[in-house]
Parts: C-alpha cells; sequence; structure tokens
C-alpha cells in the first residue's frame, strides 16, 4: 500500500489572490511524536542557565534586524498588511525578543517573611519561579510575527518549549522566526510549528503533556479551547470592541489624527482598533467633518506600495461578512458616511454613525476597516455606552480636564485606558489583556513569563529554633 501523499497548506495573497507558497501540513498521527520531543527539550530548556536563554533571544533579534525588509516584505505578501505598517511590526517584534533576552536574567523570586506570624520564628526560605513545561501557543493573522513573538520569547525566556500553531492563513513570517531562533542557540525541539488548521488542535489541546495554552483569537475560539483542554493553564486574549470617548476639553485636530490611525492601521484587522467613538455634542458636527474628510484621504490599495495606508482584508470570506454587517446597520437605522463597499480587492475605509446599539457592529469586534460613532450628552451616558459590549482590551479617553479622564479611567471596564492616545496604543512591555468576559491572563512579556512560570517554595527551619 503506497503512504498516504502529504497534504499541502496553500497561502495566498490576500490582495491579489497569487499563491505565494505550499507548505506541508503537519500530519495529523504527528500529535504524540511532537508533543514527546516538546516534553524532551523543556528538559533542555529549563536546565538552560538564565544568561544563555538571554543571549539566544539576543542573537535571534539581532538576526530579525539584519533581515528587517525580508520580514516586512513576507508580512506584507502574507496578510496584506501595507509595506510600512509590516515594517514597523517587524521593529516591534524585535523590541519584544529583546524585552525577552532582558526579563530572561532577571526571573527569580524573593524572600518569604515567615517570622512575621508567630510560632514561625527561625524559620527562612524564599520562592523561585519554574518554568511549566510545554506552552501550546496559538497565534492569529493580524500581527503574524510580533504576536508569535510575545509568546514565544517568554516562553524561552521562562525555560519552556514551546509548540507552535500560527494562523494557516499567515504561517511564513512565523516560520522564518522559528528559523532565526533555532539557529540563534535554542535547543533542538524547543519551538517546534504546527502547520494545518484548527482541525489538527484537539489532541494537542486535550494533552495533559501540554502545561499551557496561550491563545490569541476570537470568544468563540476560545470557549471551544477551554472546553477542550482540560486541567492546563489557560492565557487568552479574546479580542475586544474599543470605545473611544471625545470629550469637548480635548485637543480636536490632535484627536482625529489619532483615531484615524487607530481605526484603521493593519487594515481594521485589530483586536484594539478605534472601533467605536463617543462624541459629546458640543463637538460632533466638527469631528465628524474632520474625521471623514481624513478617511476619505487616506490611499487605499496595493499593500506593497509604500504610500498605501489601507490595504485588503485577509480574504473573501471576511469582506462578506463586513458587507453584510454594514448593510444590516443601514437597515436597522444607522447611516453611511464613507465606505461601505469592496473597491478592486479592498473594503474601503467606512464610517458609520447611529449604529443601533444593540447592533453586533456596536456589540461584538468586527475585525475590519470600520468605525462606529455616536454622540453623548454627558458624562454618565458616555460611560455607559464605552461599557456595553461583555468583553474589552481597551479604551481610551481624549480629554485636556484632569478631572475628567481620572473618573473615567476608574469607571471604564476595560484592560487598558489611554489618555489623548486612541485605544490602539501598546508598548510591548506592558501588561495586554482584557476585561470582563475577555480576562483571561496578561501579555507583555514579564508578565507573559509570570503566566508562564509556576513558584516552588524553600522553607528552612534552622535546628534548635
Amino acid at each position: 500500500m503506497n503512504a498516504q501523499a502529504p497534504v499541502l497548506l496553500q497561502v495566498f495573497n490576500p490582495f491579489n489572490q497569487e499563491l505565494i507558497a505550499a507548505l506541508t501540513a503537519t500530519p495529523a498521527t504527528a500529535c504524540d511524536k511532537l508533543i514527546q520531543q516538546a516534553k524532551d527539550a523543556s528538559v533542555v530548556m529549563a536546565k538552560m542557565p538564565r544568561h544563555q536563554r538571554a543571549d539566544m533571544l539576543s542573537r535571534a533579534a539581532a538576526a530579525i534586524a539584519s533581515e528587517a525588509e525580508a520580514f516586512a516584505q513576507c508580512i506584507c505578501a502574507e496578510s496584506g498588511k501595507p509595506i510600512m505598517q509590516a515594517r514597523k511590526e517587524v521593529s516591534r517584534c524585535v523590541n519584544t525578543l529583546t524585552l525577552s533576552a532582558e526579563a530572561a536574567k532577571g526571573l527569580c523570586g524573593e524572600q518569604i517573611p515567615f517570622d512575621s506570624f508567630a510560632g514561625n520564628e527561625g524559620r527562612s526560605g524564599y520562592y523561585s519561579k519554574e518554568p511549566l513545561g510545554i506552552i501550546l501557543a496559538i497565534t492569529p493573522f493580524n500581527d503574524p510575527l510580533n504576536l508569535v513573538a510575545h509568546k514565544v520569547g517568554p516562553a524561552l525566556a521562562a525555560g519552556n518549549a514551546v509548540l507552535l500553531k500560527p494562523s494557516e492563513k499567515a504561517p511564513l513570517s512565523a516560520l522564518m522566526l522559528v528559523d532565526c531562533l533555532l539557529a540563534a542557540g535554542a535547543p533542538e525541539f524547543a519551538v517546534q510549528p504546527i502547520i494545518g488548521d484548527k482541525n489538527l488542535m484537539p489532541p494537542y489541546l486535550s494533552s495533559p503533556l501540554i502545561r499551557m495554552v496561550s491563545f490569541t483569537g476570537g470568544m468563540q475560539t476560545g470557549e471551544s479551547i477551554a472546553k477542550q483542554a482540560g486541567l492546563k493553564r489557560l492565557a487568552m486574549d479574546l479580542g475586544g470592541n474599543a470605545a473611544n470617548i471625545v470629550f469637548k476639553s480635548c485637543d480636536l485636530v490632535a484627536c482625529v489624527d489619532a483615531c484615524v490611525s487607530g481605526g484603521f492601521w493593519a487594515n481594521g484587522h485589530n483586536c484594539i482598533s478605534v472601533q467605536r467613538i463617543l462624541l459629546q455634542s458640543d463637538i460632533a458636527y466638527l469631528f465628524n467633518k474632520l474625521f471623514v474628510e481624513a478617511v476619505k484621504g487616506l490611499a487605499v490599495g496595493d499593500p506593497q506600495l509604500e504610500t498605501t495606508f489601507v490595504g485588503p482584508m485577509i480574504d473573501e470570506a471576511a469582506v462578506n461578512r463586513t458587507q453584510g454587517l454594514v448593510e444590516d446597520a443601514i437597515a436597522a437605522g444607522a447611516s453611511l458616511l464613507c465606505g461601505g463597499k469592496n473597491s478592486q480587492g479592498v473594503f474601503l475605509p467606512t464610517v458609520l454613525s447611529n449604529v443601533p446599539t444593540d447592533h453586533p457592529l456596536w456589540l461584538e469586534e468586527v475585525f475590519a476597516p470600520l468605525v462606529c460613532i455616536r454622540e453623548f450628552d454627558n458624562f454618565d451616558e458616555a460611560i455607559a455606552l464605552a461599557n456595553q459590549p461583555d468583553y474589552a482590551l481597551h479604551a481610551a479617553v481624549f480629554s485636556n480636564d484632569l478631572t475628567e479622564a481620572l473618573v473615567a479611567i476608574e469607571q471604564l471596564e476595560a484592560g487598558g485606558v489611554m489618555i489623548n492616545d486612541s485605544s490602539d496604543f501598546r508598548f510591548d512591555g506592558m501588561p495586554f489583556g482584557g476585561s470582563k468576559l475577555g480576562s483571561m491572563g496578561r501579555e507583555g512579556v514579564e508578565f507573559a513569563m509570570e503566566e508562564m512560570s509556576q513558584t516552588k517554595v524553600v522553607c528552612f527551619n534552622q535546628p534548635g529554633s
């Protein structure tokens, strides 16, 4: 009997639908082998001195920096992200790995004050940080390089091995990163890619040898993973629907610029994008005028062009879903201020006003180049509208009134609140994660390392004490 032919995973350019790669998919039968290899590698990683982990990550960062343009071109081709934005993603990946290298050296516990409770005199000790073992990292297509670095970098820095499942729609830059890590001195099998779609994942998710699943993606997929994973640690970025509140005291021109960039960066494929803008009524007319003019002026089209700001959505299904949501919102009473259709392979930057507050465009993550605008009359109304969705990563407040901003920070239900920056702002060293239903751990290098480590307590009872 002939051996079964390997399954090929085809990767297409989302702008022109050209085939850019055909990869051999990971066989379904490979699960046990890959997990055992990862288990063996996790023992090697745990014994690797901190300075060696740091040096390995630093070398990988340097290698990526030296090949930055090749990485950027790959991101642009596989995800449709405009080339200037792809270059920024590469620079962020270098920073993420550099932060991981620095954090590897400082991963430690601290002394425990046992004698702070009566009866424990004579005892002393500390706790240390130990690796979990095998981390299963599942990453999306929208930041196909840096979001991989945000999982793999901290995992290796903490002494773990990684099984990496990149998005089947944009896996190429992730594989380039794996090659850089192995060339930089990562032990054999310390980072192993799994190539294919979600149907490969159930045996990995349910394996008791996998000690943590780190997932970035949608709420529905996150629920499915949680049901399959069983007793293991979960860290999930389950999307967002960011509210950006604009008060009349703000610097209006700077606010418009920030919201345009934050709304349409990465073709709207961004979990902290400016999806909803809440405008104080006093400034609504002027803001809308400036904002819509700026959005209409964005260069759209071929992501390879240096001038392009908005490129294609990832595939036709994403376009059709967005088109249907826009048409449904308009039928329900929303007004289309610009965009709302596909043109030459790009879904035009879209602005809607007065989307009903019970509509999916208002309550759910849209993951598209689309912004919803609604006016408010008073502070309490703004906060109530902002907090409507069941999950939130970031929110933003534009205000030059310190008291107003501080009260908003206290009342907004979000994992992060940006003041006079759009919700799209993120520094790779800060804690990053959601609130409410999306509160499932934190990324950001040092915070991810905490998630990927476990403590070991040591206590000495001094003889004769």
